[in-house]
């Protein structure tokens, strides 16, 4: 994982994890799943998912004449650095988010848990990144 993982905004997230836990998923497939987060028409959920393509978030295929999208963006990477993101800029946070956040959470197991852990400790300092 790097510093530059893209960071998804609240409703790309909200249909990447649609993705990530079950896909290859058609545009409606996608909406259904989201649906109750969303309460979006589904051309709402097209232009998004028009956008995550674009992006390079979401892939798209054609299995039996239908089009899918599966997520390119991996999960823990993701919610790693959307987790980094929210300690710095929302929180002002130094120090990694505590992972205990995450406990609980029913989009990670016990494994992506400690690999998320390891993550948000190791993730390269701020400051280095600027020139």
């Amino acid at each position: 994982m790097s510093a530059n993982t893209p960071i998804p905004s609240v409703s790309e997230l909200t249909l990447l994890k649609a993705l990530w836990k079950r896909q290859p998923l058609s545009a409606r497939e996608i909406h259904d799943a989201a649906a109750d987060e969303l309460a979006w028409s589904f051309s709402s959920t097209r232009k998004t998912l028009d956008r995550m393509l674009e992006k390079r978030m979401v892939g798209l295929a054609t299995v039996h004449g239908i089009n899918v999208y599966s997520a390119r963006l991996e999960k823990v990477d993701t919610l790693a650095a959307f987790a980094h993101d929210f300690g710095r800029r929302v929180m002002e946070m130094d120090a990694p988010l505590p992972v205990a956040m995450f406990t609980g959470s029913k989009l990670v197991d016990q494994q992506e848990l400690a690999r998320l852990e390891q993550m948000l400790h190791d993730w390269p300092d701020d400051e280095a990144d600027k020139p």
